[in-house]
């Protein structure tokens, strides 16, 4: 563990920040508030797009920057603003879509655009859709802008292989990545990934690699924790993770971001 304080704090939230419920405990609401106390920042980042953000940093009150979307978006909450954003242009979005439905029998679309997401005829809906909230439209439409994320979901492939049969298919004209999604694979923009995201940032604050570190969980999270100067991982985290961190922390239940930051910032 570094023995100076890190002057930027990075952390996914799922699986990592955030319990189980998606709820922010105490223990890690005062840990943060430590961080801020020393001087330093800290920023969430995040698979998610930014509406659905809010939810669970709004109990605690955070009113700073988040990396949405995988990178491709900053959104600052005080303002309800974007500061930074990154789209798969929509010829990108139709070619990778195309090869994959080619080399993955069966795999359904759907699109994240900044207003909301659109899917195809096979895309299955997760458990917090509706038909409403993740409209059909022909393809046409599916792809008819720049986008924020692609997303590919299968009826029986789990993400793991999802990822290994897309990435030699698409991965020169996206970035393809799984965050634990059931049986879903992810793309951003080509470069675009929390990594490029929290590089970005942080050279807007006139930081590098070594006063960053970073918490995480999955393997969407692997380029911002190779990046950062410190990395962390949390028991629950995915075998990827876990073989590349420089430290295993507990799990997100049992407050382990807390438990670094009290030592971090005493």
């Amino acid at each position: 563990m570094r023995a100076e304080r890190p002057l930027l704090v990075a952390m996914d939230l799922d699986g990592t920040l955030l319990r189980s419920d998606t709820t922010i405990s105490p223990r890690t609401a005062a840990a943060l508030d430590r961080v801020e106390k020393a001087g330093s920042r800290f920023v969430f980042v995040t698979g998610r797009p930014p509406r659905f953000v809010t939810m669970p940093l709004q109990p605690f009150g955070y009113q700073g920057e988040v990396i949405c979307a995988n990178g491709a978006v900053t959104y600052d909450l005080a303002t309800a603003s974007v500061t930074n954003l990154r789209l798969i242009p929509a010829a990108a979005l139709a070619d990778a879509a195309t090869r994959l439905r080619q080399a993955i029998p069966g795999l359904g679309i759907a699109v994240e655009y900044p207003g909301g997401q659109v899917r195809d005829e096979r895309y299955e809906l997760g458990p917090w859709h509706t038909p409403q909230s993740m409209p059909w439209v022909p393809d046409e439409e599916l792809f008819a802008g720049d986008a924020l994320k692609l997303l590919g979901r299968h009826p029986t492939l789990p993400g793991d292989e999802l990822l290994a049969l897309a990435a030699p298919v698409a991965g020169d004209v996206v970035t393809l990545y799984y965050s634990g999604g059931v049986r879903l694979v992810e793309a951003t923009a080509l470069g675009v990934s929390k990594g490029s995201a929290l590089a970005g940032l942080a050279g807007r604050l006139g930081l590098d690699a070594a006063d960053v570190v970073a918490f995480g969980d999955m393997p969407n999270d692997l380029s911002m924790l190779a990046w950062a100067g410190t990395s962390y991982g949390v028991a629950n985290a995915h075998p990827d993770v876990l073989a590349m961190v420089d430290h295993v922390i507990p799990g997100n239940d049992d407050d382990g971001v807390a438990t670094v930051l009290e030592k971090l910032f005493p």
